[in-house]
């Protein structure tokens, strides 16, 4: 059971200011009615400016909460584009190897970049909520599915078993205090969906969302990106990749099919596909580019044998599961469900 969780702004931090106060209220809240006792760290509040600018100060918010022997659980306040940014103040003179330990951790969209950063140092995470995109939610309870999951990682320390959501929603065109208690449009969902290779496979998940990764590889976003990636040799060896399941779901930016392509050609490029087990996509948000993603995936992975499975209820689409990293996963799409090894730890 988690009591004591900590809330990072390792990216964004548009949680400190004013204009999303109440959302903050509505998930403090909710977290305190589990008994949680919740700690902003330092810096996790100082508004979009300050944590912009700041990144050493991010960075020592994330070695606090590790050194902090009370604190269960670092929760990340949300993403954001520049996480990259820590990462001279966590590797540069080890600090980062020399201050975690084991805790839950858990976050996604620019994240990835986070969890990339624990798993090099042999840490094991959780990938899939972040606190304002999920416990805030405006709507009159968390959305349902998304709440299993929390749950289960907070009464328990890990997740066993994911099974597909029956509904996803529309994404919200406003998040103001005027629409707190409008719920979201719901649809129909359609469950995990094979399009490619064997319905059952095995295997430890790594990834995230395919805007950041395309940004450890390509410049166009952040020039230094790229060589600061290189330079703390962020992006996994391929021997590391090897049996492993790649995790892939796309932003809220709605990437063009022709930049999903060059991101997934960079992995190609990396030899990643030579050497997974096999592929799980997130459902995009609002289903858009949903079928070119899925061209741009058989096309350029070019490999009919490597099982792909697509429409996981992950990432920026919602509602939300949530996926331990470097746990032994086995994926069977026939069963609809990823169970997972008793591994876990709190």
């Amino acid at each position: 059971m988690i009591r004591n969780a900590a809330i990072v702004s390792l990216s964004s931090g548009v949680l400190g200011e004013s204009f999303v106060k109440h959302e903050l209220d509505i998930g403090l809240k909710r977290l305190q009615e589990y008994g949680i006792n919740v700690r902003f760290m330092p810096h996790a509040l100082k508004g979009l400016e300050y944590v912009r600018d700041h990144p050493e100060k991010r960075a020592a918010d994330l070695l606090q909460a590790f050194c902090d022997p009370e604190i269960d659980m670092i929760l990340c306040a949300i993403g954001g584009d520049d996480t990259y940014r820590l990462l001279p103040y966590l590797f540069e003179h080890e600090e980062l190897q020399n201050s975690v330990s084991q805790k839950v951790f858990l976050g996604f969209s620019d994240t990835t970049i986070n969890h990339f950063m624990l798993h090099k140092v042999g840490l094991n995470t959780f990938y899939g909520q972040s606190f304002l995109s999920d416990i805030c939610e405006i709507s009159s309870e968390m959305l349902p599915y998304t709440r299993r999951y929390l749950e289960e990682l907070l009464f328990t320390g890990g997740i066993r078993e994911v099974t597909p959501s029956g509904t996803w929603y529309e994404e919200r065109t406003g998040y103001g205090i005027d629409k707190v208690g409008t719920e979201r449009v719901p649809h129909p969902d359609r469950g995990f969906e094979l399009l490619q290779g064997k319905p059952v496979f095995s295997g430890e998940i790594l990834g995230g969302c395919i805007d950041s990764i395309y940004d450890m590889f390509d410049g166009e976003r952040y020039a230094d990106m790229p060589v600061l990636c290189q330079k703390y040799s962020l992006f996994p060896p391929l021997d590391d990749w090897r049996g492993k399941i790649l995790l892939l779901e796309s932003s809220e930016e709605k990437m063009l099919p022709e930049k999903y392509r060059k991101a997934l050609e960079y992995l190609k490029e990396s030899g990643v596909f030579g050497v997974i087990a096999g592929v799980l996509v997130g459902k995009p948000m609002d289903l858009i580019y949903e079928r070119e993603y899925r061209e741009e995936l058989v096309g350029v992975i070019g490999d009919p044998e490597l099982s792909i499975v697509c429409n996981l209820n992950i990432g920026h689409a919602t509602p939300r599961c949530i996926l331990p990293f470097g746990v032994p996963a086995t994926v069977d799409v026939e069963k609809q469900c990823i169970t997972f090894s008793d591994t876990q730890k709190a």
